[in-house]
């Protein structure tokens, strides 16, 4: 098969999903813009404030997408390349799309609280509790996990303790870019919301930003800290951004960031078209399109099972994710500006995701011919096959344009996992205040008193 008609015919597909299916939901629901969303109604400047529909899509997307369609299809293709593009585009479609819009859609009708808030209302206070102890429990294993993978994409190589500049180079690049767009993104929501700078030109001038921190920190880049360090620097970053307004951090690096992410997506798509176009061997996807339903094939030596359900769990974030719930009923809904909003930032996202999740199969697929004739140089890991297996379709004889387009991709992966790590520890922090709160009674953290006024203060 094909890999161009496999990512030609998944797009199509995903595309007809979204305007039939994704429409007739929002007609089933009764999408309406004459009601005012929370962002309106509860506007405060921290937690909600209305955004634009582009600059809240950059956030949802960059939140959600984490590292999900990169590592879950990289595992998931044990079973074959057939599986995998099934269960994008139907989970995508039916269960996905469908869940996010949902959840992002309920939260709204209910004052822009939690999924827990809704539980409440509809089950009791009881069920609330338990499902706000599992999802925060949950939120901590997401925290740790994205944050020791954001750590490895920054961290410095040590060979018997001594600093290895040319392994540490692409590490301590990303590292440089991420923190320069940290500073950017604070100087764009300053001026867009503080100054009243046009968005249009706000826009322009971030674009034009990040192709100059891309410049500085392929080219100057002189942090090089170990893995432990940076889990220190990381974790004081997220503390400061789980509290900090959305408009002078979150919007706007999500914003800005989800162009990067764009871009790399679209540069992806040009290497499987034009390894198409000019016949190479990297657009056929030589890989097995089935290879049984029980998988002893795991490059780990370990089994994942059978198919049903290791497919629909390590494709969690690709297809179909729990996070996406907490994502678009706790930062998402109360940020968003309209109802009409809703339907291309969760369902749309959604399945953007799924196209970032065939864009991750083909290079699978490029990185299992490429083990099979070089073992001695061989594509392993979620970064390196993601990075490598696409540079690798755009720059065969791996030059000095593999090497920057590789730095790109990981940097991709590095943002996409540091906004979903930064976007969790706020969610974890909304759940642990509705935990003590009575909504049924009006209670918020302003005009509750005693121990709740402590546990619930941000």
């Amino acid at each position: 098969m094909n890999a161009v008609l496999v990512l030609s015919i998944g797009i199509v597909i995903l595309i007809v999903g979204y305007i039939f299916y994704g429409g007739w939901l929002a007609k089933q629901w009764g999408v309406d813009d004459s009601r005012p969303t929370p962002a309106h109604e509860l506007e405060d400047g921290m937690d909600y404030v209305p955004a634009k529909a582009p600059v809240l899509m950059g956030h949802h997307f960059s939140s959600i997408a984490g590292a999900g369609p990169i590592n879950g299809p990289i595992q998931a293709a044990v079973f074959g390349w057939m599986p995998v593009v099934l269960w994008v585009l139907i989970g995508g479609i039916f269960f996905g799309a469908v869940h996010d819009y949902g959840a992002l859609f309920a939260s709204i009708r209910h004052k822009g609280q939690s999924i827990g808030e809704v539980v409440a209302l509809n089950i009791g206070d009881r069920a609330k509790k338990l499902f706000l102890i599992f999802s925060y429990l949950t939120l901590v294993l997401v925290v740790a996990a994205f944050a020791s993978i954001v750590a490895s994409t920054f961290q410095a190589t040590y060979v018997d303790g001594v600093l290895d500049t040319a392994a540490s180079a692409t590490n301590a690049s990303v590292a440089m870019i991420s923190l320069l767009f940290i500073v950017m993104a604070v100087l764009f929501g300053f001026f867009v919301y503080r100054r009243g700078a046009s968005l249009a030109v706000a826009t322009i001038a971030g674009c034009v930003g990040i192709v100059i921190c891309l410049l500085i920190g392929l080219n100057w880049h002189p942090i090089y800290l170990s893995n432990s360090v940076w889990m220190w620097i990381i974790g004081a970053y997220i503390l400061v951004a789980s509290v900090a307004p959305v408009w002078i951090l979150l919007q706007p690096r999500d914003y800005l960031s989800s162009f990067l992410l764009y871009a790399m997506m679209a540069i992806a798509a040009v290497g499987v078209i034009g390894a198409g176009l000019t016949g190479a061997d990297a657009a056929h996807m030589d890989m097995p399109a089935f290879t049984g339903f029980y998988d002893n094939l795991a490059p780990t030596g370990t089994s994942l099972g059978y198919v049903f359900p290791a497919l629909f769990v390590t494709i969690a974030c690709g297809a179909i994710s729990g996070f996406h719930s907490l994502v678009s009923s706790g930062t998402t809904s109360k940020q968003l500006d309209k109802e009409t909003d809703a339907r291309p930032i969760a369902y749309g996202g959604m399945l953007l995701e799924c196209v970032l999740a065939i864009l991750t199969l083909c290079a699978v697929a490029y990185a299992y011919s490429w083990n099979a004739a070089n073992p001695d140089a061989q594509l392993t890991g979620a970064t390196a096959i993601f990075g490598g297996g696409i540079a690798g379709m755009i720059d065969p004889s791996r030059g000095s344009a593999y090497d920057i387009l590789y730095t790109l991709l990981v940097l991709t992966y590095s943002a996409f996992c540091l906004t979903s790590l930064d976007t969790a520890t706020r969610l974890a922090r909304f759940m642990f205040q509705e935990f003590w709160l009575d909504g049924s009674k009006g209670e918020t953290p302003e005009n509750v008193t005693g121990y709740k006024k402590v546990l619930a203060n941000p």
